[in-house]
């Protein structure tokens, strides 16, 4: 089941959200719900771990953009976790891949920018 794995007693911590196939299958209210939810808890970074999507859908990545924006008002960011290299080929041809930041993409080749 997808959680949250959070640090309540420091907003500036990250927050890991992770998205699996369950989260995905109810639609882009309960992930905009989800990524909602930790944004407006204060939380300035949020990780979401996509490690366990084969890709990342066009709603995905809506509701990725929206909690960008949240997050960088905050002085924060949204970090993608292990994409897919679909998901990579994806945000390499939207241009996504310079807005996002990404670390440890799954596969041999690495797209785009990436955090160690």
């Amino acid at each position: 089941m997808a959680g949250c794995i959070g640090y309540p007693t420091d907003e500036s911590a990250p927050e890991v959200v992770v998205l699996d196939a369950s989260l995905v299958a109810g639609g882009l209210i309960d992930l905009r719900s989800r990524v909602q939810d930790v944004v407006l808890s204060g939380v300035r970074t949020i990780i979401v771990d996509v490690s366990q999507l084969d890709c990342l859908s066009s709603a995905m990545l809506t509701a990725l953009l929206w909690a960008q924006r949240r997050c960088r008002a905050r002085g924060g960011a949204v970090l993608l976790r292990a994409p897919s290299r679909r998901s990579l080929d994806m945000l390499r041809r939207t241009g996504l891949w310079n807005v996002l930041a990404i670390e440890g993409p799954r596969g041999p080749d690495t797209i785009g920018r990436t955090t160690q």
